[in-house]
């Protein structure tokens, strides 16, 4: 048996990347993935690979930006499973990078709608879930953008150091229960929003996605202790 087995896993940002990967090792480890994103296309493509590796999915073309939705998907996750044993906060967007003052106000707002809200929404709905879990584990990705000073990566770093400070107050509010809460920085990795940011990048020296979802099953099994870390890859 896998060391995720009977586990079922909500995994954000998950058509593509660091979020497919996940998918991908999750199910191999026996998890049901629930996998949320916005392109059908892609949803399919991670759902092939985890059927190729024996898994089982569930695919959840869902804008994190309608925040209603995201509630709907909670309430649908109760009426099926009556519970969520793991949350996995990936989707997020890196806008643009420019000095502060020139950023376009729908801009910075899209980017703390997904990075930083949308998160939120997300502990909202899926908090009763995870707490009736037998061993609720939630994971959110951060970057080293979001605890240094990154001039031009204005909205990115703060959406980035707002989720920091939400996640962690979080796993305050649990530290009594068997829910435990962390956040992983996966460092560089060959993502899509790393060659929006570097597009001069040789995207073949960088390390795959699927390198680093191994730390993310750590984090999700069941017997996992750590709680209200930040954990860096790097």
């Amino acid at each position: 048996m896998g060391r995720l087995a009977g586990r079922i896993a909500l995994i954000t940002g998950a058509s593509r990347g660091i979020g497919a990967a996940v998918a991908k090792r999750f199910a191999a480890e026996g998890a049901h993935v629930v996998l949320v994103a916005r392109t059908v296309g892609g949803l399919e493509e991670v759902d092939d690979a985890v059927q190729a590796v024996g898994g089982t999915a569930t695919l959840v073309p869902l804008d994190l930006k309608d925040f209603g939705q995201i509630d709907r998907l909670g309430a649908a996750l109760y009426e099926r499973y009556k519970r969520l044993d793991i949350l996995v906060g990936n989707a997020a967007i890196l806008g643009i990078l420019s000095p502060l003052g020139h950023i376009d106000p729908p801009i910075w707002e899209d980017v703390m709608a997904i990075n930083v809200t949308a998160n939120w929404r997300l502990i909202r709905s899926m908090d009763p879930l995870l707490r009736a879990s037998d061993a609720g584990r939630a994971i959110f990705v951060t970057s080293g953008a979001g605890s240094g000073v990154f001039p031009y990566w204005g909205a990115y770093a703060t959406s980035k150091a707002a989720l920091e400070m939400m996640v962690r107050t979080y796993a305050g509010e649990t530290a009594k229960t068997a829910v435990r809460v962390n956040l992983l920085d996966p460092g560089i990795v060959r993502t899509a929003m790393r060659a929006e940011a570097f597009p001069g990048e040789n995207p073949a020296h960088l390390p795959h996605p699927d390198e680093i979802a191994p730390r993310f099953v750590e984090l999700a099994e069941p017997d996992c202790r750590r709680h209200g870390e930040v954990l860096r890859c790097y």
